[in-house]
Parts: structure tokens; C-alpha cells; sequence
């Protein structure tokens, strides 16, 4: 652990907190609230004017790529980093404010911070480790509360191991319980799960999620990772050089984006260019609704490959149709090349179809599109 990995960790308890002990109340209005916050990093912009807030029992993902500002809006939560400008509220109270200097250090803000390394005190036992933070509690309501939390992980048989002879998952579980123990008003998460190999990923991303929804915990959770958010958020935000793109719910963000950004960073997609004409674009899957673009503007359509629809086609091979350059399997489904014709061009799309549908290389097919998951923004 390095010095200022043993600081954060002592005052927050490995990302807990410092100074609450017992189950706090739930705040009324938003758990967190950021106004108006602006910084810049030299010539980097980090976050212009965002303005955000975490209900209660919420779980809210600030999701996009790396450098994008996610981290440090985090960061000024948990009051690591000051903001040039804007306030940060917690619950009813205000936590620093720019304009005329109010600040409240980070062990004092009630707040849970798990980072991406699980950050254990390699001398204390699983069970003191989780305990960390409860020094006002008695002994024996210490350890009825850490050994709660690590029933509820699955934890329960190593209480009494030290961190080494758990594995990265195992540690990562014990660092969420004990930032949980001393019940923050809100727990942030810093790209916690980044480090777990996929597997392991998938079941402590359900172990938090669960966790966190029994016990009403209010969460705001950093990541890069676009199936992550979809899976664990109640509302996402989507980040893009200092600035949030669009947010709302899972749902929405997917099936409604705002920007061709965010279409984008939720996989791949098929793009092909066009201009509107009669209220449609035209491509080589046929006519796409552009209702909302005036005539004439050059248009982007993003077509995802779960859009295309494959059926194989019979009768004889017919080079100047659409077929197949090549179909790999990816588990529970299927991912295939497409060669897709539009009068003398010829077109490179992916197609993803469930279960397991892997047409030969040259075999000709018929090509169906969804509407749904189709979208349309000016050029």
C-alpha cells in the first residue's frame, strides 16, 4: 500500500468513512447534488458547467471514455479535489462552493469511496479490516455489523483471513462492505470492477448491485464500460470531454440516443451517409425515416448490427445480391460479415443474430432491418 493509498484509507476506511457509525438516516431531497461545476486542468477541460444529482436509493453511472471528467466530478464529491467554480451538496447540506469558500474536508462529507484497487491493510483481518471505520462502536457491535456485511457478500467463512489469501474479487467484496459499514449518505465507486477478469466481473457486479439496493444505499458509479452501466444503473449519464451528453434512464440512453457519441459508445455500428429526401434517407437495406431533418441535409444513418435481421436465401449463388464474407460465434450469439449491395456499391455491415446461426462464406442471404435500432442525425 502506498503512503497516500494508507492516507485515503484513513480517512475514509479504505473508502468508507470517517466519524458515522450507525445506520444515518436517509437525507430528504437528492442524496448528492453538483451545481454548475467547472474545471480545467491547464488546457484540459474536465467538466464545464455540469450540473447532476444522485436521489436516494439511486444508483447513478457516469459513464465514458477515459479523460472524459467522470473521475473528477467524483473526486469533488468526495471533496479530494476542490472545483474552480459550482457547489457540492450532500443531502441538505452544502459541502464546498467555490464562490465564497465554504469546504468541508473529505472525512467529515459521510461518504463511501471504493476504488479500483480493493486497498486492504495487509495486517488486519478481513473482519477488523471491515471494522476499520466503526471506532466508536463496542467490540461486539463492531463485529456484528462486519459480519453481517460479509454474510451478505458470501464473505462470512474468511472473517478471520488476511487479505493475501483472498483472490481480487474476494478482496474487492470486502472493500465495498466495509465503505458500507459505517452507513455513508452516499457511496461512490471508482471504476471498481476494471480490474476483475470477466467472469469474476459479472458476479461481483451482481453481488454490489444486490447489495447495494438491500441496503437503500445511494451510489454514483464511475466506469468506461458501457454494458456495465446498462446492467447496474437506475440513470446514466453519459460523459464526453467535460460534458455531459445525455442522461436518463438505461433504456433510454440505448434506444433513444441523443448524439451519434453516445450511439457509438454503446458498440458497434453500421454507418453509411445520405441525404434526406421526402423525409428519408436511402440505403442499401432500403429507405430510413429522416422525418425529423429537413430535405436536403446530408445525413448519418447508425444502423447497430442487432438492427439486421439474416435469413439465408436459396436458389443459386448471386454475387451481385447480398452474402456472406464470414460468421463467427460469440457464445450466445452469432456475429456475421455481411457484404451488402446498393446498385454498383458494395457495402461492409455486421449483423448480430441470436443463438447460434453461422452461414457459410459466399452463401447468399436476405437482410431485414429494425427500425428500432436505427438512428438518424444530420452530418
Amino acid at each position: 500500500m502506498s503512503a497516500e493509498q494508507h492516507d485515503l484509507v484513513s480517512r475514509f476506511p479504505a473508502g468508507g468513512v470517517a466519524g458515522v457509525e450507525a445506520p444515518c438516516p436517509a437525507p430528504s431531497g437528492e442524496a448528492l447534488q453538483l451545481e454548475g461545476i467547472s474545471h480545467r486542468f491547464d488546457t484540459v477541460t474536465a467538466a464545464d458547467d455540469i450540473n447532476l444529482n444522485v436521489e436516494p436509493e439511486e444508483l447513478l453511472c457516469l459513464l465514458g471514455p477515459s479523460g472524459c471528467g467522470k473521475t473528477t466530478l467524483l473526486r469533488f464529491a468526495a471533496g479530494l479535489e476542490r472545483p474552480q467554480a459550482g457547489r457540492v451538496r450532500i443531502g441538505n447540506t452544502l459541502m464546498s462552493d467555490a464562490g465564497d469558500s465554504t469546504w468541508t474536508p473529505p472525512e467529515q462529507r459521510q461518504v463511501g469511496l471504493v476504488f479500483q484497487d480493493a486497498v486492504l491493510f495487509p495486517h488486519l483481518s478481513v473482519l477488523d479490516n471491515v471494522g476499520f471505520g466503526l471506532p466508536r462502536m463496542s467490540a461486539r457491535e463492531r463485529e456484528q455489523r462486519s459480519r453481517a456485511l460479509l454474510a451478505q457478500l458470501g464473505l462470512a467463512p474468511f472473517a478471520e483471513s488476511f487479505p493475501h489469501v483472498l483472490s481480487g474479487g474476494q478482496q474487492q467484496r470486502v472493500a465495498l462492505a466495509r465503505a458500507l459499514a459505517p452507513s455513508p449518505r452516499i457511496m461512490l465507486l471508482d471504476e471498481p470492477f476494471s480490474g476483475l477478469d470477466a467472469r469474476l466481473r459479472d458476479r461481483i457486479r451482481d453481488d454490489t448491485l444486490h447489495l447495494l439496493k438491500r441496503n437503500g444505499t445511494a451510489t454514483l458509479l464511475v466506469t468506461h464500460d458501457p454494458e456495465e452501466a446498462l446492467f447496474m444503473a437506475d440513470r446514466i449519464a453519459v460523459m464526453r470531454d467535460g460534458r455531459i451528453v445525455q442522461q436518463g434512464t438505461p433504456t433510454d440512453i440505448y434506444c433513444n440516443p441523443q448524439d451519434p457519441f453516445v450511439v457509438r459508445f454503446f458498440g458497434d455500428v453500421n454507418e453509411v451517409r445520405g441525404v434526406v429526401t421526402g423525409g428519408q434517407v436511402a440505403t442499401p437495406l432500403g429507405p430510413v425515416d429522416a422525418s425529423h431533418l429537413a430535405d436536403g441535409t446530408n445525413a448519418q444513418v447508425l444502423i447497430r448490427p442487432e438492427a439486421l435481421s439474416v435469413e439465408k436465401r436459396s436458389g443459386p449463388m448471386d454475387h451481385s445480391h447480398s452474402h456472406v464474407l464470414m460468421s463467427r460465434l460469440l457464445g450466445g450469439a452469432s456475429f456475421i460479415h455481411l457484404c451488402v449491395h446498393q446498385g454498383n456499391d458494395e457495402f461492409h455491415m455486421h449483423a448480430h443474430m441470436p443463438g447460434v446461426f453461422l452461414p457459410q462464406r459466399d452463401e447468399p442471404i436476405d437482410i431485414h432491418l429494425d427500425p428500432s435500432q436505427t438512428f438518424v442525425f444530420a452530418a
